[in-house]
């Protein structure tokens, strides 16, 4: 199938705005209007957009309290916390190995393996 074989739909203004009216009556939703009339959701969200009817778009409430809220405050303090009690941690360990090699170097071995092995570590 070729780029220009496919079919390109036309819809007239009053259609749009009987689709727009049917979901503004709350009786169908776009993927219901989409399915009756064969036409993507993604289409009518266009042409809600087109006719700036913001009330038929999906919105996204929040409803926070102040327990909530301070909640939210106090958990990402504590991850950053742990954040940078991790970063402590690596940087420790990365000074351990550091000791290590510095300490298999001086007593003669090839590597801190062969130094752990004569110390059971």
């Amino acid at each position: 199938m070729y780029k220009n074989d496919r079919v390109t739909r036309r819809y007239s203004e009053p259609f749009k705005l009987k689709i727009l009216a049917e979901l503004t009556t709350g009786k169908h939703n776009k993927y219901q209007l989409g399915k009756l009339y064969g036409i993507a959701p993604t289409t009518i969200n266009e042409w809600i957009k087109k006719y700036d009817r913001k009330d038929l778009m999906n919105t996204r409430v929040m409803v926070e309290t102040n327990d909530e809220i301070s909640r939210i405050k106090a958990l990402q303090k504590e991850i950053e916390q742990l954040k940078k009690l991790l970063l402590k941690k690596d940087l420790d360990q990365m000074v351990e190995e550091s000791y290590l090699e510095v300490a298999a170097q001086q007593l003669g071995y090839k590597n801190v393996l062969e130094l752990k092995k004569k110390l059971n570590i």
